[in-house]
């Protein structure tokens, strides 16, 4: 009889110290795990500001058209050239700063950056950004990358460097040919305040999607902003969701 209990006793203090140890192994693995860069995907404000920014990898056919609604409601917004567009399309590149937009760099191939070394990555944003400035006398600072890759090097390259890094929360899905009506319907269901949503330049119904979109979050409060107007350059921190905070 005692000797069941003691066994008993024994069998119950070996489980405690499993579960205490797995616990603690679980807080150490949890403390010591590897914390992955983030770029801004969205910013968290109490102000409706938002963000609407047009990737330009290839053609033109709908640009005059998305320039145009942006004229008309009154909105500002950011577009990400790769070089080799801002090479072939230069009077478009100029005409979108002209007309009080801001032009960053998506790179200067469109490749996958994040199979690249530090010192490509670094040639990459130095040769965008200068192409960029060259077409439109305005100074690069953001940075989108190709394909929304990125890795903790192309992260902090660019960062050292003084671009910051941006994705977005809000995706329109516009490359994939959906209809106008279900482009605005993703874009209106999922902004929020600090929101930065993402187009293409040359999406078949994006310009289309346009009048819905402006007229729908305009009413509801929203303000359209550069991006380069909505996020912080510095005294800030990003939290796992890629949410930027004033610190």
């Amino acid at each position: 009889m005692i000797k069941q209990r003691v066994i008993i006793i024994i069998l119950t203090v070996t489980v405690a110290a499993i579960s205490i140890l797995s616990a603690i192994g679980g807080s150490v693995k949890s403390a010591f795990a590897p914390v992955r860069e983030l770029p801004v995907y969205s910013v968290e404000t109490a102000e409706k500001k938002i963000a609407i920014s047009f990737d330009c990898a290839w053609g033109v056919e709908h640009t005059d058209e998305i320039l145009s609604h942006l004229e008309k409601y009154g909105v500002k917004c950011t577009f990400f050239a790769v070089e080799f567009w801002v090479k072939t399309y230069p009077d478009y590149a100029k005409k979108i700063v002209e007309a009080g937009h801001e032009l960053q760099t998506h790179s200067s191939t469109h490749s996958h950056m994040s199979k690249m070394s530090a010192e490509d990555i670094r040639g990459e944003l130095i040769s965008s950004s200068n192409a960029i400035e060259a077409a439109t006398g305005q100074k690069v600072t953001l940075f989108r990358c190709p394909f929304g890759e990125y890795n903790d090097a192309v992260i902090l390259t660019a960062r050292a460097m003084g671009f910051q890094v941006v994705q977005w929360d809000v995706d329109s899905l516009d490359w994939k040919d959906l209809s106008a009506e279900d482009i605005a319907s993703r874009i209106i269901s999922k902004t929020k305040n600090g929101s930065i949503i993402l187009c293409h330049n040359n999406g078949k119904h994006t310009g289309e999607a346009l009048p819905l979109v402006f007229s729908c979050l305009i009413e509801k409060g929203f303000k359209f902003v550069k991006i380069s107007d909505l996020v912080y350059f510095e005294a800030y921190k990003i939290d796992a969701n890629g949410r930027q905070k004033r610190v």
